[in-house]
């Protein structure tokens, strides 16, 4: 049996509360005859940790350990028996299905066109200076060392924030130093640490963290939350959420 990360509960610390449950959209979760959060089945839960950011007990965290597959068609047809087809249709990973006439798949990838304002209110034309002040960007290759984070104000934004957003350099990432990452496709092992890493070291003026709508992309937010914690440094968090149209 492969290992994998998925959800795991400290019972101790649940309250039962039942936030968790619905924010869910696999229905992995639900509480338990003694009041307290527990895992349906293992396969319904995929592992991205949506809902740790509703959990106001702390009680929920990611780890890695032997587990079955998380199996999107089995969440699907549990939570359509649950929940009926609005809520089935956003069971992540699920891709094309023919035998329900619903949309599926995960939110974040959910082909859409985004309609833009005509042009004629547009900035200055021609082109538009970067902000772009230091390389690597990359949270694989960004090393904690190099001099110019020291007191920086530093942005960690999702991949796909400087494309969803048309003034990224000028409103956001302007004056600041900047790493980029994907809290759903890399591999994020190492990241908290890493980044931990970086914020002792240099003496951060601020951090600011710039995620999409998306529900997989708070999964950065919390990474970078983690690190601040693990650095010790009082360094608050300034969160950015960019729409899919900007």
């Amino acid at each position: 049996m492969p290992a994998r990360k998925i959800v795991e509960i400290d019972r101790a610390k649940c309250d039962g509360c039942g936030l968790c449950t619905t924010a869910c959209a696999e229905g992995a979760l639900e509480i338990d005859g003694e009041g307290k959060a527990v895992l349906v089945r293992e396969i319904f839960c995929d592992g991205l940790g949506a809902c740790l950011d509703v959990c106001p007990r702390d009680a929920l965290k990611v780890v890695e350990r032997e587990s079955e597959e998380y199996d999107p068609q089995a969440a699907y047809r549990h939570v359509l028996k649950t929940r009926g087809c609005d809520a089935a249709s956003r069971v992540h990973g699920l891709g094309d299905r023919t035998d329900h006439a619903v949309p599926a798949g995960c939110p974040g990838s959910l082909a859409r066109e985004i309609s833009s304002a005509p042009e004629s209110g547009a900035g200055p034309s021609g082109p538009q200076p970067s902000c772009l002040s230091q390389w690597p960007i990359q949270l694989h290759l960004v090393s904690p060392l190099a001099p110019y984070f020291q007191g920086s104000d530093l942005l960690v934004a999702a991949d796909c924030t400087a494309f969803a957003r048309g003034d990224f350099h000028q409103e956001l990432l302007k004056g600041k130093k900047l790493v980029i990452a994907c809290p759903k496709l890399d591999e994020t092992a190492g990241y908290v640490e890493k980044l931990a890493e970086l914020i002792r070291r240099n003496d951060l003026r601020s951090i600011t963290v710039a995620i999409m709508t998306v529900p997989c992309c708070s999964g950065l937010e919390r990474l970078v939350r983690q690190a601040v914690e693990l650095s010790g440094r009082p360094l608050a968090v300034s969160k950015v959420v960019v729409g899919l149209d900007g």
